[in-house]
C-alpha cells in the first residue's frame, strides 16, 4: 500500500526529467496525503503533459463520490476490476516521487514509520491511473490512484505491498495509448531489490499537517516498551478434589 509520499523536485528539474511541455509551479511537498492535489504526467496528443489531480480515484461512471478512497490499484486485478479497467486501458500516468512512507508495528508501541527512497537519492515515477469524473451538478474532477504490487525483498520486512516503480526506459510504454495489455502488465512488477533503501523517520509524519524537510531525515526508531511479565495466579485450592 502507498498512503503517503514526498515529491520535492523543483519545477524546472521535474520538467527536464519527465519531459513535459508545461511550466508548473508546484511547491516541495514532504507529506502528501490522500484527497490532496498531486502532480502526474500524462500523454496528450502525442506529448507529455503535467496535471494536478486529486489523490483518490473516482471512476468516470460513478454516480456519486465513493465513500471509500481508491488511492491504490492492485496490479494483479487492474485489468479486470471495474473501478480501474477503463483507466488502465486509456488513462495511465506517471506519478513523480522522491520516496514514500510505510509503517510497521513494533511490539505494543506506536507503529514505526519508514521513508523508502532510491539509494542514489534520485526521483522516480510511480505507475498511476487517472480519471475525469463529473458530479451530478456538472462539476469536473480529475483523480488518480497509485498502482501497487507485491513488495520486493527490501520492503517485505516492513510491508507486503509497494508502489510499482517504473524504470525510465518504460515510461513511454506506460503512457503509450497503443501499448498492449500484455506489454503493460509486464511492467507491473516489484522494483529491483538493490534499488531502494528504507530509513526510520519521525512519527511526526503521522500528522498530515506536518510538511517540512525534517520528515524525510533519519530519526531514531520508536522506543518499544517492554512487555510486562504475566502474573501467575496460584491455584485455587478450593477446587481440588472435586473429581
Amino acid at each position: 500500500m502507498c498512503g503517503r509520499y514526498a515529491i520535492t523536485l523543483p519545477p524546472k528539474a521535474m520538467r527536464e526529467l519527465f519531459g513535459f511541455l508545461d511550466e508548473p509551479d508546484f511547491p516541495p511537498r514532504y507529506n502528501i496525503a490522500p484527497t490532496q492535489p498531486v502532480p502526474v504526467v500524462i500523454r496528450e496528443a502525442g506529448q507529455r503533459r503535467f496535471m494536478l489531480v486529486r489523490w483518490g480515484l473516482v471512476p468516470s461512471w460513478a454516480k456519486e463520490m465513493p465513500q471509500s478512497l481508491l488511492i491504490n490499484a492492485r496490479a494483479e486485478t487492474i485489468a479486470e476490476k471495474p473501478s480501474f479497467r477503463g483507466a488502465f486501458r486509456h488513462r495511465r500516468a506517471l506519478m513523480p516521487a522522491d520516496g514514500f512512507y510505510e509503517w510497521k508495528a513494533e511490539g505494543k508501541g506506536p507503529k514505526q514509520p519508514w521513508f523508502i527512497r532510491r539509494r542514489d537519492g534520485a526521483s522516480f515515477a510511480m505507475a498511476a491511473l487517472w480519471e475525469n469524473w463529473m458530479d451530478p451538478h456538472g462539476s469536473e474532477l480529475d483523480t488518480c490512484a497509485v498502482v501497487t504490487t507485491e513488495a520486493n525483498a527490501t520492503l517485505a520486512p516492513i510491508h507486503h505491498r509497494m508502489p510499482v516503480i517504473l524504470a525510465e526506459k518504460d515510461w513511454d510504454i506506460w503512457l503509450d495509448p497503443a501499448a498492449s495489455e500484455k506489454e503493460l502488465l509486464a511492467l507491473l512488477r516489484p522494483a529491483p531489490d538493490d534499488l531502494l533503501e528504507a530509513i526510520s523517520v519521525s512519527t511526526r509524519i503521522n500528522r498530515a499537517a506536518n510538511d517540512d524537510p525534517s520528515l524525510i531525515e533519519r530519526a531514531e526508531p520508536v522506543a518499544v516498551a517492554p512487555e510486562k511479565p504475566r502474573s501467575r495466579k496460584s491455584p485455587d485450592k478450593r477446587q481440588m478434589g472435586l473429581f
